[in-house]
């Protein structure tokens, strides 16, 4: 068991910023479209986690993560995960992880190039543990710089100082301690 640690782009923050599509840290945690080299890289029993985009008023916090159940197809997901398919919210942002439409070819909210490469490997999660509250993110919020430190021995100003523009890999070790200090912050709150 390895993993991975990486941050969403400028400006995704589930509380502050814009929504955050993928990865999902839902009832059925997924990373579909974003990441093709981490979902390529990772296998099943691998463990992915993720932290937020900067936003110009609060710290960055770690989100959540979770374990690999499996890698499948996007057509599968499709079928599978009727409310990941992508669409657009009420309020003009995209939703939803699976970026094919019903016939299998791109669908048309979708504007990245790379369509081939980034269907590919759609990850299904397990074990999730996410931080969703208000309480349990201004903890994270206030935490994650200095846990991110200490779990991955490294010293920076930022978690992008931390963890690098591509992310960082996980040993086991890492992996158990990021869970262990997400769980304490679930288990303080509740």
């Amino acid at each position: 068991m390895v993993g991975k640690i990486f941050i969403t782009r400028q400006g995704y923050d589930p509380q502050l910023g814009k929504h955050v599509k993928d990865p999902y840290l839902g009832d059925s945690p997924s990373l579909g479209a974003c990441r093709p080299d981490i979902r390529k890289a990772l296998k099943e029993g691998d463990h992915i986690f993720t932290i937020s985009g900067r936003v110009p008023q609060a710290n960055q916090y770690i989100m959540g993560g979770f374990e690999i159940d499996q890698k499948i197809d996007a057509d599968i997901a499709y079928a599978r995960f009727p409310e990941q398919r992508l669409q657009q919210r009420q309020d003009g942002q995209l939703t939803g992880n699976i970026i094919i439409d019903q016939t299998g070819k791109q669908h048309s909210l979708d504007d990245h190039n790379g369509f081939d490469r980034r269907i590919k490997n759609y990850i299904v999660g397990k074990n999730l543990i996410a931080l969703s509250e208000p309480a349990e993110i201004a903890i994270g919020r206030e935490q994650t710089l200095e846990a991110l430190q200490d779990i991955l021995h490294r010293q920076g100003d930022s978690p992008f100082a931390v963890v690098g523009r591509f992310g960082t890999k996980l040993t086991e070790e890492q992996v158990i301690e990021l869970r262990k200090w997400l769980r304490s912050i679930k288990g303080t709150v509740n």
